[in-house]
């Protein structure tokens, strides 16, 4: 059997990709999340706001260090795998992800010493503007990265010449039409997929009794934002699905699953994609709400997949399918957020076992949703690598076989495995210690006391 080099390859970068986008999400919002508390801490002087941001910061360490190793795995298979890729857009992706280095990981990793060890070590107001640097840092990072990816998607200001893509336009290759909407689109999921993880933990701490006053306080933080973002996100993830519609409108045939170019098309809630015979089966569908969601008009057109040739669709069943996981957990974020609303009010969003029990269940729905999406948007742009200029199959390292790319996969699986199951494991341990405890680096991360007061040691630790 004849090894593909170019399928094996995409597995590859997926395989390494999935895996590194979990950590720069989570700790793009857990960034965040650590430069409110400190705000509250310092504004305040509660002790409760130490104590999580303290926590939150260990986990943060570890996460942010994993990100790092599995984010330069990465980069080397550009040169590997893609080195026609790089050849051919590296005027236009290499200086962007340059700057990401230059701009966002040196901030970050500056400033993160700070805010590991400099608490008691430096002035209040200098610590807590370094957790300010590390979230900004973090944001600059997807920033760039996004703008790099985004250009594949919606490439722009940049011309082939002579078979690479010169740049004509710095600020339309940057801010290229599908930027804007991905770049909130994403940020706004790392912050509900950091939220979720934050809920889930306290809601478990909840469920058991330990830790109860800091618990508290981040469990009703994580919901009043999803509460507000995860309903802000169906409208931006719309708008971002309106731009693709217009761009990429092959990727949204794929999304919604249709064949046929028709008016008034239905919105497909379920079906099972047959690329072979080009149709559907099982089909539920809505009349008219398809063409009422893409074009705003009830007997608004929308291109079906026939409208292209068979070598330019994307797979359709993962796009579907994924596109759907998506959604529906978009549609469970939304619910939970408005339900602790109810409970709020009703003052018992602390005290509802089955709301609870959900809550723990739901720590990782962040990352699936988030990974459904980037399958959804990565899978729905093939065959194209940068669209409409560059297939993929034509982006491999020519002297690339089969065999090399499986060995190196394997070895992958394996290091991975290994090297970052210890690593969550570690995260794991961490959680279960809870506030309070030792953990990463003991009483580093908060100076040479854990407080600035006297220890004041938490009910049931």
């Amino acid at each position: 059997m004849e090894l593909d080099p170019v399928i094996l390859s995409r597995i590859q970068f997926a395989f390494v990709v999935s895996f590194h986008i979990l950590f720069p999400a989570f700790t793009i919002g857990l960034a965040s999340f650590i430069a409110v508390l400190e705000t509250l801490w310092a504004s305040t002087n509660r002790e409760v706001f130490i104590r999580l941001s303290q926590f939150w910061t260990k986990i943060f360490a570890v996460s942010f260090a994993m990100g790092v190793v599995s984010g330069i795995v990465m980069s080397f298979q550009f040169g590997t795998n893609w080195s026609r890729f790089s050849d051919i857009a590296g005027n236009v992706v290499g200086p962007l992800m340059g700057y990401e280095v230059i701009t966002a990981f040196f901030l970050e990793a500056t400033f993160l010493g700070i805010l590991l060890f400099g608490r008691n070590r430096v002035p209040r107001p200098v610590h807590v503007f370094s957790s300010y640097m590390v979230a900004i840092g973090t944001l600059f990072s997807a920033f760039w990265i996004l703008s790099a990816n985004s250009w594949m998607q919606t490439p722009a200001g940049a011309e082939l010449v002579d078979g690479r893509f010169v740049v004509t336009d710095w600020w339309a290759a940057i801010f290229n039409p599908s930027f804007p909407y991905r770049f909130a689109h994403m940020v706004a999921a790392c912050y509900l997929t950091t939220a979720f993880v934050v809920i889930g933990v306290s809601a478990w701490y909840l469920r058991h009794k330990r830790h109860e006053d800091t618990a508290r306080t981040a469990f009703s933080m994580g919901l009043g934002l999803v509460a507000i973002l995860a309903p802000l996100q169906l409208i931006i993830g719309d708008l971002h699905g309106l731009n693709t519609f217009e761009h990429q409108p092959a990727k949204v045939a794929a999304m919604e699953g249709h064949w046929e170019t028709q008016e008034g098309a239905p919105m497909i809630v379920f079906g099972i994609p047959d690329e072979e015979r080009e149709m559907n089966h099982a089909e539920i569908k809505i009349p008219l709400l398809g063409s009422l969601i893409l074009t705003h008009e009830a007997m608004g057109e929308v291109r079906g997949l026939k409208a292209w040739p068979k070598d330019e669709r994307p797979p359709v069943a993962i796009v579907f399918y994924a596109f759907r996981i998506m959604v529906g957990l978009g549609f469970l974020m939304i619910g939970v957020g408005l339900y602790s609303l109810l409970l709020r009010k009703r003052g018992r969003l602390y005290d509802s076992p089955g709301f609870l029990r959900l809550c723990t269940w739901c720590l990782p729905i962040g990352f699936i949703a988030l990974l459904a999406g980037w399958f959804t948007t990565e899978i729905g742009r093939q065959p194209w690598i940068v669209y409409g200029f560059l297939r993929t199959s034509d982006a491999t390292s020519p002297a690339l076989t089969g065999g090399n790319v499986l060995s190196s996969l394997l070895i992958y699986a394996v290091v991975y495995t290994v090297i970052f199951g210890a690593g969550i494991y570690y995260l794991y341990r961490i959680v279960r210690s809870g506030p309070g405890e030792g953990g990463l680096f003991g009483g580093l991360i908060s100076g040479k006391r854990p407080l600035s007061a006297p220890d004041v040691r938490m009910e049931g630790e």
